[in-house]
């Protein structure tokens, strides 16, 4: 076994591979780039190493600088985690010139699979059914179109070289197919070098079902039973659990027979995942044709952990260092029911635009690591740590068990609404409504559920006022009762030896200025007025958590306060409330000035005009990209394009002026 492993990451893989090497007593050695210097990764490692400026390309993808730091801490093998160089055939076979083991399936089997079209070819040949399409070396832009029209719309373009949702478009119609295919051409360039692409009937209620698979050194293969990633939002995943619903034994057994074939098909080794399509038929059974496979762990490898009980950390040191796995197929069971949130930093109500900032409330439930336990929690990042707009926006990943499907939602809902997050806009309310969507609720499951849902999922009212007044207010009885000893002479609550007293607060509420008193009478009954209304008030603090009741009508909701603002958050809802100083100036926001700036930090990938073009409201501008995915800016009015302020490939900040509209 090893005694001392690079880990070629960041974020929560790199926490977790060092949290398993700790436990199996090898040491480990962190790379870090300048905007990690103080990551959470780099504190869970015995060795660091820093590798270069902040772009992934000037560090996390350098593996010459990697393999320069291995060879200098005495390190015997490289962990490549996931993303970023964990299924680069030319650092694999960099890691091996070099005398490190890299731990991971061989160069070719990366290679072998790293293209979807000749890898399709060679599933194929080993007899693994795949989706009828087009999956040639002619690229020409006319043919691709012709093939299209050949296997009927909708048709799904799909990068050759990727993965990830980036570089792929579902396409409706042959009109829309050439706008489709340059931009699916545009962003496999930007994210994979290799604008190649394949074209593939579009299965209209798809459920993506994967497979984890496991080989050695020995000739064994096993497959460790199925995930399901069907909950996806353009073209990546959201939630992922295992089993699959639904799937029956026979089922599953055929699935896992053309994953473990497909891993022996190329002389796979280490840990993967083959990707399937799957369709419910009408005698009941599920059809499935092979996707493609990712050489390497996969994010939502935790689900699968849970249900087998195994370490697959230490599965792929064991396997890498030359031993046999640890157990063959006979040997596997299923036990119980996981699901895996990804808690990202993106703006849902904003079509899912990632978010940076730094993360002033980062508080999550009690977890207990999987020993037939609750809940775990995978992250990458701490209180206080910032979310860059230099790699994924994934800021933790959530997971839960139980003996059963209901009980399993039941409590990753439970755990959601204990997730606390302030800083960069987040998806857990969001994670928290699809889990209890009837749809997911329910098992009726595709890529199509978050659209199908769309009127519950989106656009969720914040806190309502008189609440969010009422906690703030609850929120500050407590503290002021924390403060102070037994004299009521002081007490700042404004008790009164006769009569009624009154507090007043004039509060900003999600922007909304309210005026708020909270009035005691001589008896000890309270009454809170907010903006004209009037409600019976009574409250209770324990810690954090309040319960407030208006007219005998109760609400629980978390206050935690930073920086001068207190954060609630309530079942279903949350708002920000700070405390209004009289003289300051009121700020209005300006009318659209023709100024049309970048709304996250990022690449100018394309402008789609030039100066002089006439343009109408709603017309695409321009293109942007920032962490992985594309965005395109559109016109909020018609107008002519009077200057681009940049040019495709320029990096921005978040606000830069891209072009201006007269």
């Amino acid at each position: 076994m090893f005694t001392k492993i690079l880990i070629a990451n960041r974020g929560e893989i790199a926490c977790r591979v060092a949290a398993t090497a700790r436990r199996m007593g090898i040491r480990t050695v962190a790379v870090f780039s300048e905007a990690d210097a103080s990551a959470a990764h780099v504190a869970a490692c015995d060795e660091a190493v820093a590798i270069g400026p902040a772009p992934a390309k000037d560090s996390y993808l350098r593996g010459d600088r990697i393999i320069e730091a291995a060879r200098a801490t005495g390190a015997q093998a490289v962990h490549p985690g996931y993303g970023f160089l964990s299924e680069n055939e030319g650092f694999a076979q960099a890691c091996a010139d070099a005398g490190l083991v890299f731990i991971g399936p061989p160069a070719a089997a990366i290679r072998a699979m790293g293209l979807k079209a000749p890898a399709k070819a060679l599933m194929a040949a080993a007899g693994v059914p795949l989706v009828p399409g087009y999956h040639g070396d002619d690229q020409d832009p006319a043919r691709l179109q012709r093939e299209a029209d050949a296997i009927g719309y909708p048709v799904l373009i799909k990068a050759s070289a990727g993965g990830g949702g980036k570089g792929m478009r579902a396409v409706a119609s042959a009109a829309e197919f050439p706008d489709a295919l340059a931009a699916c051409r545009r962003e496999a360039k930007n994210s994979f070098g290799d604008e190649a692409v394949l074209v593939e009937r579009y299965v209209t209620r798809p459920r993506h079902i994967e497979i984890q698979v496991f080989a050695d050194t020995h000739g064994n293969a096993v497959s460790l039973f199925e995930r399901d990633c069907s909950v996806q939002r353009r073209h990546q995943k959201v939630l992922e659990e295992a089993p699959a619903p639904g799937l029956s034994d026979t089922q599953r057994r055929a699935m896992g027979e053309a994953a473990v074939a497909a891993a022996r098909a190329v002389g796979y080794v280490g840990a993967g995942t083959v990707e399937f399509i799957a369709e419910p038929a009408a005698d009941g059974e599920v059809r499935f044709w092979f996707m493609e496979m990712n050489t390497r762990l996969q994010v939502e490898h935790p689900v699968t952990e849970a249900i087998t009980g195994l370490d697959l950390v230490e599965w792929q040191l064991r396997v890498a260092a030359g031993e046999p796995l640890p157990l063959k197929q006979e040997d596997l069971r299923i036990h119980g029911h996981a699901i895996e949130a990804r808690l990202c930093a993106e703006n849902p109500d904003k079509q899912f635009l990632p978010s940076t900032g730094t993360l002033r409330v980062f508080r999550t439930p009690e977890t207990v690591r999987f020993a037939r336990g609750d809940v775990r929690l995978d992250a990458g990042v701490r209180e206080g740590d910032a979310i860059t707009p230099f790699y994924d926006p994934m800021i933790a990943k959530l997971i839960v068990w139980a003996p059963d499907r209901a009980t399993a939602c039941a409590r990753l809902a439970q755990a959601l609404a204990q997730t606390f997050i302030v800083g960069p806009h987040h998806n857990a309310a969001f994670l928290r409504r699809v889990v209890r969507s009837r749809s997911f609720a329910e098992a009726d499951l595709d890529t199509a559920l978050i659209e199908r849902e769309r009127a519950v999922l989106f656009d969720a009212p914040p806190l309502e006022v008189r609440w969010a007044a009422a906690a703030f207010v609850s929120h500050t009885l407590a503290a002021q009762a924390a403060a102070v000893d037994a004299d009521p002479w002081s007490r700042r609550d404004g008790w009164r030896v006769a009569g009624d007293s009154a507090m007043r607060w004039s509060l900003d509420v999600a922007g909304q200025t309210v005026a708020a008193s909270l009035v005691t009478s001589r008896d000890g009954t309270r009454r809170l007025q907010v903006d004209g209304g009037a409600w019976a008030f009574a409250a209770t603090a324990n810690g954090d958590v309040h319960e407030v009741q208006l007219d005998g009508h109760r609400q629980r909701v978390t206050a935690l306060a930073r920086g001068g603002v207190v954060y609630l958050f309530a079942d279903e809802a949350q708002a920000a409330v700070t405390l209004r100083d009289p003289l300051a100036r009121e700020a209005h926001p300006a009318a659209f000035t023709g100024r049309l700036t970048a709304p996250m930090p990022g690449r100018v990938s394309a402008f789609l005009v030039k100066a002089g073009d006439a343009v109408k409201a709603g017309q695409a501008l321009a293109v942007m990209e920032a962490m992985k995915m594309e965005h395109t800016i559109v016109s909020p009015k018609a107008g002519t394009v009077e200057a681009l302020l940049f040019t495709a490939g320029d990096q921005v900040g978040e606000g830069a002026e891209l072009l201006r509209l007269g």
